[in-house]
């Protein structure tokens, strides 16, 4: 009898283990799920999907974990959040980064990382893939901007905060394609200025945001350099450009420093659900 009842509990757990979605185990705050090249983190809305996704790029010495938390207002808004993970730069190493920088080694090819990531998010975790905003803060601003610039059709736009090209900038017609992307800066920012700055002794230079959104006017085909649309709304101030060949652009630039600022997150949202 005893037997029995262990078989038959057995054969319960069983059943109710194969009817545990696969996303189970990667699900969560935590868990890490893996693809080929890398590792990534997702938190999910609750309902059935597909989930539009705001997926965040950490910046440096970051983590897909951390990144999570940055956005995570995103998941009461029904969205799914992804965290990637990005590179420790040397080995035994605690800092991570995303390798971008056009004089610089290429430890992993990230437009490729980056579609592996949101192929597995589709298919194990029910992501609309016609529904995805890349973001990203500071370092991750700029993995953002090259994304956009390098494979414009991974996402539907892209969000870079604190975070743009790096010199030697794009050329003005270098961007594969048109974007609809949503840049925000700090006028105080000190760690990634508007003009950018030189770091390791002149090895590596930060780029010029200003000149970043002209590549942008120059990729979407916006006539105009003065934007269509300005407005002040709290602390923000918007410049929209919105009468371009394709895509469009915005810039918000807050009084703060190197951060993300608050209500960012809302802001973005509202702004991606209105393309």
């Amino acid at each position: 009898m005893r037997q029995t009842a262990l078989t038959l509990f057995a054969g319960l757990a069983m059943s109710l283990a194969s009817a545990v979605p696969a996303t189970a185990e990667c699900a969560g705050a935590t868990a890490a799920c893996s693809v080929p090249m890398g590792d990534y983190h997702i938190r999910l809305p609750g309902g059935d999907g597909p989930h539009p996704a705001i997926l965040f790029i950490h910046g440096f010495g970051g983590s897909g974990e951390g990144a999570l938390r940055t956005v995570s207002a995103a998941v009461a808004r029904g969205y799914a959040v992804i965290g990637p993970q990005g590179l420790r730069r040397e080995a035994g190493g605690r800092q991570t980064s995303w390798s971008f920088h056009p004089e610089r080694p290429e430890q992993r090819d990230e437009s490729v990382f980056f579609r592996q990531v949101i192929d597995d998010a589709v298919e194990r975790h029910g992501v609309d893939p016609s529904r995805i905003l890349i973001a990203g803060f500071s370092i991750g601003g700029s993995m953002t901007s090259y994304l956009a610039c390098e494979d414009p059709g991974i996402a539907r736009a892209y969000a870079p905060v604190a975070g743009a090209f790096w010199r030697p900038h794009p050329e003005m017609t270098a961007c594969a394609g048109p974007v609809d992307l949503f840049h925000t800066h700090g006028w105080q920012d000190g760690t990634v200025p508007l003009e950018g700055r030189v770091l390791g002794g002149g090895a590596i230079r930060q780029g010029d945001v200003f000149y970043a959104l002209q590549v942008w006017r120059e990729t979407n085909g916006c006539d105009r350099l003065w934007p269509d649309d300005i407005s002040a709304e709290g602390e923000m101030w918007r410049r929209r450009w919105t009468s371009c060949e394709a895509g469009s652009l915005e810039f918000a630039l807050h009084p703060g420093g190197h951060g993300v600022p608050r209500g960012w997150t809302e802001m973005v949202l509202d702004w991606f659900e209105g393309l």
